[in-house]
Order: structure tokens, then sequence, then C-alpha cells
């Protein structure tokens, strides 16, 4: 009873804000507080005659006056606010914090730059509507906009697709969470994406005889150095290398090797968590770094400071070619060495097209595995 008192006054303190968002969502806590799911005066009124009742009491003082505020959340006076696609975007921020968690900076940036970049466009091109005023041809326009530039300006279908993806997530997360049953016209908007590009693969002879040259990436600055090194023969993506933390590092272990773990950052997926082991120039780089990477832990520029130096120095085998096609190249090798599919999904982090059972391949097994294929 105390609980539910204090919620019926921190509601009622709330329900006083000019702000039209923090006066519905206090009329739906005070509803609650009363033991009411929180519904607009006409679904109030379509509910049995009993429930209207026991509304109604509700909103009385024990002296038979009605309380206002009372009266407007338990009988659904408060309209549902008028609420932007750019307001949106800033309660979905409070909505989602469940989907952050356990990101680290870096990975916070890239994922909240996508959705201010879908809201963005949406904006720029048909305005910033209320959720309610959006149309079916509202929608399409923005899909047309989409398809102009894939069709003039060599965007990817694919990118199109996560730019309205990340645009109705909000619009349908905002719309549920905050209970404002709007139609939101949003449905069959993606491309289709046909082919997708794909990171091309180094060549064996290129590793060896370009990247591997000595010399070759001495202007490098030595934490990217030793991570693209470290790719070789791990296939590791670069982001896991860079998040690696000390203890992830296990030099000293009969079998050195690294543990892709999901600490301090999201892995990419549930399958990426897994034991790699160290041999060759990654074996040799990682001893240079025992403590991990701590200049790209949470920076997003790895990427494109490596892709830079290759291609300023001559050392990209293609113009198509960039630093993630090394991850490729391991798996290639392994491909050709004919190792067996479970253990090339488990040493990349890939999902298994069947049922995985077991540990999997133990260390030692694995070494001698990468051994047939290091550098």
């Amino acid at each position: 009873m105390w609980d539910l008192q204090k919620l019926g006054w921190e509601a009622r303190l709330k329900g006083q804000s000019e702000d039209a968002m923090a006066r519905f969502d206090a009329a739906r806590d005070l509803a609650q507080a009363h033991g009411f799911r929180f519904a607009s005066a006409p679904q109030v009124a379509r509910q049995p005659l009993g429930e209207i009742v026991d509304r109604m009491k509700a909103v009385r003082s024990r002296e038979g006056q009605i309380k206002p505020r009372d009266a407007e959340a338990v009988l659904g006076l408060v309209a549902a606010p008028r609420l932007t696609v750019t307001g949106a975007l800033a309660e979905f921020w409070r909505l989602s914090e469940e989907r952050v968690h356990g990101k680290d900076a870096n990975q916070l940036r890239i994922w909240k730059n996508q959705r201010k970049r879908a809201i963005g466009n949406f904006v720029e091109i048909i305005g910033d509507l209320a959720l309610e005023d959006i149309t079916r041809d509202h929608m399409l326009d923005f899909r047309q906009w989409w398809w102009e530039r894939i069709r003039d300006e060599a965007m990817t279908a694919n990118s199109a697709n996560k730019d309205i993806s990340a645009l109705v997530n909000i619009l349908r997360t905002v719309n549920e969470m905050k209970r404002l049953h709007i139609d939101l016209p949003v449905e069959k908007l993606a491309f289709t994406e046909g082919e997708q590009n794909t990171r091309l693969p180094f060549s064996d002879a290129w590793i060896r005889d370009r990247l591997l040259e000595p010399g070759a990436l001495d202007g490098m600055n030595d934490q990217a150095r030793a991570i693209l090194l470290i790719m070789i023969n791990t296939g590791c993506r670069p982001a896991e290398i860079a998040g690696l933390l000390p203890h992830h590092i296990q030099l000293g272990h009969e079998w050195p090797h690294i543990s892709i773990e999901p600490e301090g950052r999201h892995l990419k997926t549930i399958h990426s968590r897994r034991k790699i082991p160290l041999l060759g120039v990654s074996l040799e780089a990682m001893k240079q770094h025992p403590e991990g990477f701590p200049r790209y832990r949470a920076s997003g520029n790895l990427s494109g400071a490596v892709n830079k130096f290759l291609r300023e120095n001559g050392l990209m085998e293609t113009a198509e070619h960039s630093m993630y096609g090394l991850r490729h190249s391991f798996e290639d090798r392994l491909l050709a060495a004919g190792v067996d599919e479970r253990i090339r999904a488990d040493l990349m982090g890939h999902k298994l097209m069947r049922e995985r059972y077991g540990a999997g391949a133990p260390l030692a097994t694995s070494t001698a595995i990468i051994q047939q294929v290091a550098f």
C-alpha cells in the first residue's frame, strides 16, 4: 500500500509538467497506481459497466469529491502527445537502455550514429512530422528517394535497408513502449538486396611477398601493425583483436592463444566467443603487446588508419581490397587445407549450418591445424 501511495504521489507531481509526454507518462503511472491500465476515454467507455464504475469510484476522495488529476489518468482524459519524428528519437534513447548495455564507447557511437542518420534522412526528405501524421505515401516517398540513390549514386540496397530498418524500429519502439496506439504504415519497404558485396581475400603470394616483406609495414604505428599481423593467422575481426583485455591474452599457456570474450564490448554474434591459437607472425606480434591495444580498444579509426596506410604504400592487392580481407584469406587457407566445417566455423566465430555437439576441438588440435596454414 505504501509503495502504491508513493507511486501515486510521484505520478501526480510529474503530471504538473507542461511537457505533453511527461503528463502522458504521469497519467499512465497514476492509473497503474490505482490498479488500472491506462486507456483513452473512448476505450474506457467501451469497458464493461463494472470496470467503468470501479474507475469512477477510484477518482473520488473519501469525502466524495472528484480528484482532477486522478480522473484525468483513470478515465483517460489525457490525450496522447503529438510526438514528432525527432521527438521520437529522443524518447528512443531512453527506451533502449537494454540494447546498448555492454557496448563500448565506439560501438555505442556507431549504433547511435546509424539511427541519427536514418532520422536525419527522413526529416530532410519528408519533414519532422508528428507520428500520427505519417502516411503510407510519406513512407513510399522516402523509399523512392533511396531508390534514386541506389540507381544514380551507386548506393547499395543493403545501405538503404539498414537506414529504413533503423527508422522503422525507432518509430515502432516508441509507439509500442509509450502506448501511443498509432497505426504506423511501415510494412514492406525493404529492397531486394541481391548479390552482396564481399571483401576480397588477399592471395597467399601477396601476404607473403608484399605485406610480410621486411620493412613493408614499418611506417605504420606499432599497435595497428600488430593487429594486422595477428589477423593474418587468426582470422579475427579487427575489433575483436583491438578489444582484447590483458587476461584474454594467454602467452604463457602451453598453447599460446587469445580468447574472444563479451567483456568490455558486444560481440558481433553469439558464435563469436572462442579461443584462437597464436602462431607465426601473429604470435610474435602479440608478444610485443601482451597487455593488448589500448589505443584502439574503444576507437573506431583502426580500419581507416590501416587501409589508408596500405593504399598509400601500394600494399593493397587491388582497389577493392581492404584490411578485412585478411580474415577471408585465413578462411580460404583453412578450406584449401581440407579443415572440417565445424572447426572452421569455430575458429572464425561463424554460425554452423547444423547443430553443434560437444565442446569443439581442443587448443592442441586447433594449434596443429593452424600450423598448416600460418605464415
